[in-house]
């Protein structure tokens, strides 16, 4: 049995954290510190983004600044969290061949299922029936009580957790933007459905000291180890106190920011197994380079700073679908990097969907518009190809004490935005739809395909369409999606009453985008039909 270090730090800001897990990380990649187990609390509450995450997209910045809550960024990728002054977090930092991890080390997800059950096995001796769920969570009935991540530095990693004791789920609603795309695969109808705390388990909250003194004893007897208490040493403490004003600055915590200038810029979101992904491309103005890039998410890559070696690569680059699945694929093989539950395809995927917005400029939509548009199904480099045979509209974006909000149909009394489409697409002699729930859209969509519809051009929410991407892949039918124009049912904690049709709300469409695409697209298709007939 190896002896480890067990590092109480007790109670530190945010930015006095981040420097510690930096400092201790760094020493134990010189060898100049023992393998730790690190018990770490947070004051005041503090919201914390991954490292390749924005500030901007991920917190709600006027209220943590209204309400005493500090803000600050890993060293660790993976999403956003809340960490309150009744949260516990753990820490491993070990060397890569460290007893009971060094045969995982090259196996990300062993490695977080071996080192999560050192907190399973801890909160097992309290009666709580936890376990380890993938990617890097730990769950209890289902419920997370445990989000986990890590990063790496030459031989040594670094391995965290946080333990939630108690929960402020107001708090956490209110500081963060909640990544609405992840709710389809946990299928829930709150936050507390899909998170839950000690003092909800146990009916009460146990003193600190049992809490710490039951992970220590879980660690201990999933790793073979023994922990010794012991403080920092000199070094670490020196190389902690240089580092401080660092992750105090405004430098470390927006390091990744949200483009200001969207002019001449294109950007996608996708869902993937390992995260949320999006990515931003500045383009020169004919749109065929990449100026710039910016790649950011909730997923967990290592090396640490591979993301923005990436973008480095993707400088230049011209957008052409070989080219840049060349870049990005020889990338990761030179490189060895590697994201947790992404492959290099859908980083190729994700930068080509894109970069293939800039062929909207052919039907005179600027680059800023075209970030409006997405598309399945439906290639926009090629848009001779595209052509649609109906048109689909939201419920929600018809008026809330309309007689037809909730039936098929429009009076076109001028009173919402969709009555303004109705007239406008009937004058065209297009089939106009509208879909009162998700179960409803699918009957439709299969109904397109089976009268041999050549695609459609509708209306929704880019959460929507991220959550449901691969749904609608799955249906073979191209369709052409424009943004609405304002507040959604997702922006309002909504989105299950908007999907089973009982959202009370009222969306705005984009109505002159949205009439700009039809009418274009639809002569385009006359013109075609006149010249093939000609």
């Amino acid at each position: 049995m190896s002896d480890w270090r067990l590092l109480d730090t007790g109670v530190l800001s945010g930015a006095e954290n981040m420097a510690m897990d930096d400092a201790i990380l760094e020493c134990r990649a010189e060898k100049g510190t023992p393998n730790t187990l690190r018990f770490l609390q947070f004051k005041p509450s503090t919201v914390l983004v991954g490292y390749h995450q924005s500030v901007e997209q991920e917190v709600r910045l006027p209220f943590c600044i209204d309400n005493n809550v500090d803000i600050n960024r890993r060293i660790t990728g993976g999403g956003t969290i809340l960490f309150t002054p009744t949260c516990l977090g753990w820490e491993i930092f070990a060397d890569k061949t460290a007893q009971g991890v060094n045969e995982l080390r090259k196996d990300l997800g062993k490695l977080a299922e071996l080192i999560c059950s050192g907190t399973v096995a801890g909160l097992k001796k309290f009666g709580v029936d936890a376990e380890f769920r993938p990617k890097n969570d730990i769950e209890v009935n289902g419920r997370k009580i445990s989000g986990t991540g890590g990063t790496e530095r030459v031989d040594s990693f670094m391995y965290q957790g946080t333990l939630l004791i108690d929960f402020d789920v107001d708090l956490m609603l209110r500081s963060l933007r909640i990544p609405v795309e992840k709710l389809k695969d946990k299928e829930i109808d709150s936050v507390k459905e899909r998170v839950t705390c000690l003092k909800w388990e146990l009916g009460y909250v146990p003193p600190l000291d049992e809490i710490k003194k039951a992970l220590k004893e879980g660690f201990e007897e999933v790793l073979g180890i023994e922990l010794k208490p012991g403080g920092l040493l000199p070094v670490e403490e020196s190389m902690y106190r240089e580092r401080l004003t660092h992750f105090k600055s405004d430098e470390w915590v927006h390091m990744v920011r949200r483009p200001e200038n969207t002019q001449g810029q294109v950007s996608a979101m996708r869902k993937t197994p390992g995260g949320l992904i999006r990515a931003s491309l500045a383009l020169d103005v004919p749109g065929k380079y990449i100026i710039s890039s910016f790649i950011t998410g909730d997923f967990q890559v290592f090396p640490q700073r591979a993301i923005m070696d990436l973008e480095a690569r993707l400088k230049d680059a011209p957008i052409d679908a070989d080219a840049i699945r060349k870049i990005v694929h020889d990338f990761f093989s030179e490189t060895g990097t590697r994201v947790f539950g992404v492959e290099p395809e859908d980083f190729v995927n994700l930068i080509l969907e894109a970069a293939k917005k800039t062929a909207f400029v052919e039907y005179g939509v600027s680059l800023e518009d075209s970030n409006h548009l997405m598309t399945v199904n439906f290639m926009p480099d090629e848009l001779d190809k595209q052509t649609f045979d109906y048109v689909l509209l939201p419920y929600c974006a018809k008026s809330v004490d309309c007689d037809y909000r909730w039936v098929e149909g429009c009076s076109i009394c001028g009173d919402c935005s969709t009555s303004d489409v109705y007239e406008q697409v009937q004058n065209l002699g297009v089939p106009v739809r509208t879909v009162q729930n998700f179960e409803h859209l699918m009957e439709t969509i299969s109904e397109f395909k089976e009268k041999g519809a050549r695609g459609y051009i509708g209306s929704c929410c880019e959460a929507f369409k991220s959550k449901h991407h691969d749904d609608f892949v799955e249906t073979g039918v191209p369709m052409l999606l424009v943004d609405v124009d304002d507040s959604t049912c997702y922006d309002l904690g909504k989105e299950h009453d908007a999907y089973a049709g009982s959202f009370e709300g009222q969306t705005v469409l984009k109505n002159d985008l949205f009439m700009h695409i039809i009418q274009t697209m639809w002569d385009r298709k006359h013109l075609k039909a006149e010249i093939d007939v000609e």
